[in-house]
């Protein structure tokens, strides 16, 4: 069999070398403009796939609201005298007499310093029996002692005190300075005086979310909000349970960016510019500045005002397309809102597929050029 000349060696292994690239498929972060768009509902796919501009950006500007119902805003503040189911009271009855009714001999006046009001609302004084002190103030408790110690002991003079009990509590969990179980007195009477009472918040507050549970209600608001709009300062009611933690919303961002990884929220609201600021931006060796998308399941009345349809049903796959080389692509990305679980995908330059095509090519003819020449060197041409 006849050797092929040497001079012919790579030329024939260059041409190996595009068949073995053309016959499997380079390296790549993910898909590409081309394959993206094929997955497009007009073509082979099942995601609506949509330039941004600003009615798309106006559409899809849908932020989460957190907020407080009437129901808690129209609460009106407990009075800071008034007596509730648990709350402690302290009493001091004076009598003007030598040999009282309680008080020991040779004294005229008797201590009683915890008397805690029960379930229903009642307390239990001697020679004055079961009094209902739920719902009346230290005043008018003391008025009705001393009226039915009246009919024992001449003039008798009563002082109750309210002691903080457990009747009127709240507890105070997660993210603030100390966590516990505290009284609602004069000064906390409010949701911002009572988590100051705790300590604060103990999380950066931008991205700081407080949920207030009443029973079967649920209330949630930012903590920046509750300083922003004094509305929200709800005044507090005995049980409630105050939770504090961080914002748990997330994206994604995959690509020819800085970094890949799952990305928490750093603020209230984010753009698809902050989001990619977040990650380091985009790869300058990479990167293709005009196939930035954002990736989303979006809700059927949002899906419906991006694309004009009203025969959609269910959430939709929605593909939105950032060009950041058009005139106001930039703003385009800075107005455009990510959401929770959104993913930002940035495709590569076309440049680096072609960097690896040349660089498989020289690769692959430098391997067979190399065996040529071994051969070549073994049979002694």
């Amino acid at each position: 069999m006849k050797s092929v000349p040497f001079r012919w060696a790579r030329p024939i292994a260059v041409i190996a070398a595009v068949a073995v690239v053309s016959s499997c498929g380079l390296p790549q972060v993910g898909p590409n403009k081309r394959q993206i768009y094929a997955g497009s509902v007009q073509r082979e796919g099942d995601a609506f796939i949509v330039s941004v501009n600003d009615r798309v950006t106006r559409a899809t500007a849908v932020v989460e609201a957190l907020g407080f119902s009437d129901s808690f805003i129209n609460a009106g503040q407990i009075g800071s005298d008034t007596i509730s189911p648990g709350d402690t009271l302290g009493l001091t009855i004076w009598e003007n007499v030598d040999d009282g009714l309680l008080a020991p001999q040779g004294a005229n006046q008797t201590l009683l310093e915890e008397v805690q009001v029960d379930g229903a609302g009642f307390i239990f004084v001697p020679y004055a029996g079961r009094i209902k002190a739920a719902g009346n103030s230290p005043e008018a408790i003391r008025r009705v002692i001393t009226n039915r110690l009246a009919e024992q002991t001449p003039d008798p003079q009563v002082q109750v005190r309210r002691i903080a009990g457990d009747g009127t509590t709240v507890s105070l969990v997660g993210a603030v300075g100390a966590q516990g179980v505290y009284a609602i007195e004069r000064p906390t009477r409010t949701l911002s005086t009572m988590l100051a009472r705790a300590g604060g918040v103990s999380i950066v507050p931008e991205i700081a979310q407080i949920t207030v549970l009443r029973g079967g209600m649920k209330g949630e608001i930012w903590f920046q909000d509750l300083y922003d709009n004094p509305q929200l300062d709800i005044a507090l009611r005995g049980g409630d349970r105050i939770l504090v933690e961080e914002d748990t919303r997330s994206f994604t961002a995959l690509g020819a960016t800085g970094a890949q990884r799952q990305v928490p929220f750093e603020s209230q609201t984010l753009s698809a510019l902050e989001g990619i600021a977040q990650v380091g931006g985009l790869n300058a060796g990479t990167a293709d500045p005009t196939g930035v998308f954002v990736f989303r399941n979006e809700p059927a009345e949002v899906a419906a005002q991006v694309l004009g349809r009203n025969d959609l049903q269910g959430a939709q796959r929605m593909v939105y397309v950032l060009d950041l080389t058009k005139p106001n692509g930039m703003f385009m990305a800075r107005d455009f809102v990510i959401r929770d679980r959104d993913t930002i995908y940035v495709t590569e330059a076309p440049f680096t597929q072609w960097s690896k095509v040349i660089s498989s090519i020289t690769g692959a003819a430098g391997s067979v050029g190399g065996l040529a020449n071994t051969a070549s060197t073994l049979s002694g041409d």
